[in-house]
């Protein structure tokens, strides 16, 4: 009997795709996974937390003819904005000035997010559909990291269908370089503080013990 029910992930399981599911025998795990509730569909509080560390981003996109592209979008930890449980958005900051990615969205609204955490062996991966607002200055405004000094020129707000995680296999663990300047920092500031510690208490002990070799 042929499944008719929708699921979430249909954006991405294709008939074309649950076929080679089948043939390479991983279609039952998957129907599984789509009976128990399948993929999410709104940020929750796992996902709200995984943007607010999040510090840059890959934006799929494809033009009317189905050509692909991948842009980075990177800024402060945070710069992906939760706009309702279904809408995420982030301040488009002036670059190359190629606009491959609004014009792919001008044809062709279907988009995927992909982000990477290196630290911690993680990512997402966001279906959904994106536009390009370029009227809205309380929208950009809204956006804006604090302090951040990048020059916005649009918006781009990103409707969620479905979202995924991925396994940590194969992902190698790397971390950003100004988390490892901070550790370091931290690292360098209790030696200081244990030396100066140690240089007292010897000082004591030796006002203590005028004789003594300590």
């Amino acid at each position: 009997m042929t499944d008719t029910q929708t699921y979430s992930s249909d954006v991405a399981f294709t008939p074309t795709v649950k076929a080679i599911q089948a043939r390479k025998g991983s279609r039952d795990g998957y129907a599984r996974v789509e009976q128990d509730g399948g993929w999410r569909s709104e940020v929750d509080d796992n996902l709200a937390a995984f943007l607010a560390d999040a510090n840059s981003l890959f934006l799929a996109t494809a033009s009317a003819d189905g050509q692909p592209y991948m842009q980075h979008r990177g800024g402060p930890k945070g710069f992906v904005k939760i706009l309702d449980k279904q809408t995420l958005a982030f301040a488009d900051f002036s670059g190359n000035r190629q606009y491959i990615t609004q014009g792919n969205l001008a044809e062709n609204p279907k988009a995927n997010i992909f982000i990477m955490d290196y630290a911690h062996r993680r990512r997402v991966k966001l279906w959904g559909e994106a536009r390009v607002v370029e009227d809205d200055p309380a929208l950009l405004a809204s956006l804006m990291p604090a302090g951040y000094k990048a020059r916005p020129e649009q918006a781009i707000v990103f409707r969620i269908a479905a979202w995924d995680t991925n396994c940590p296999q194969h992902i190698p663990q790397k971390f950003d370089a100004a988390d490892v300047a901070a550790a370091l920092a931290s690292r360098d500031a209790r030696i200081a503080e244990l030396e100066a510690e140690l240089a007292a208490s010897s000082l004591r002990a030796k006002r203590s013990n005028p004789g003594s070799n300590v």
